[in-house]
């Protein structure tokens, strides 16, 4: 039963995350965040005489600029994991529709040098049928219309 309870909230943390990880993912992104962002450094460096320079005055944009850049890492390394899975469900829903390889499927827990192997592969039987392609689709219409395909 406790770890039931666990698995409920750390999913309620989760979805709750994603949605102030998406909310602010696409603030950041709107011209009116840069515009705001970029009127508090102007407005931080008119104040630079009033406070005569002063060590607490840059620490006020130091501090600043720190933490919004540390939370933003997250966010954005949040936003790519996301938009990269998504991404990969695709690919791996296209390449099962497909008369594609199955075996590509989940081929993104591999290793580097194994994922460079298969892209070696891929690329050697795609140059090897280049040449293939027409006389496929000449069948194909013979088949299907008794015509011959257009080059």
């Amino acid at each position: 039963m406790r770890s039931e309870a666990n698995a409920n909230d750390r999913s309620g943390i989760s979805k709750l995350f994603a949605t102030v990880a998406n909310a602010t993912s696409q603030a950041a992104g709107r011209a009116s965040t840069f515009m705001t962002a970029a009127a508090v450094v102007v407005a931080w460096a008119v104040t630079g005489p009033i406070f005569n320079f002063s060590d607490t005055w840059q620490l006020v944009i130091n501090t600043g600029t720190t933490i919004v850049t540390f939370l933003m890492v997250f966010l954005i390394q949040n936003s790519q994991n996301r938009d990269s899975a998504a991404i990969q469900v695709k690919l791996d829903e296209l390449i099962r529709v497909s008369n594609a390889q199955n075996s590509l499927v989940g081929i993104e827990h591999l290793t580097s040098d194994e994922i460079d192997e298969l892209r070696k592969k891929c690329e050697a039987r795609a140059k090897a049928g280049r040449g293939r392609a027409p006389k496929q689709a000449d069948r194909k219409a013979r088949r299907v219309g008794g015509a011959k395909a257009v080059e």
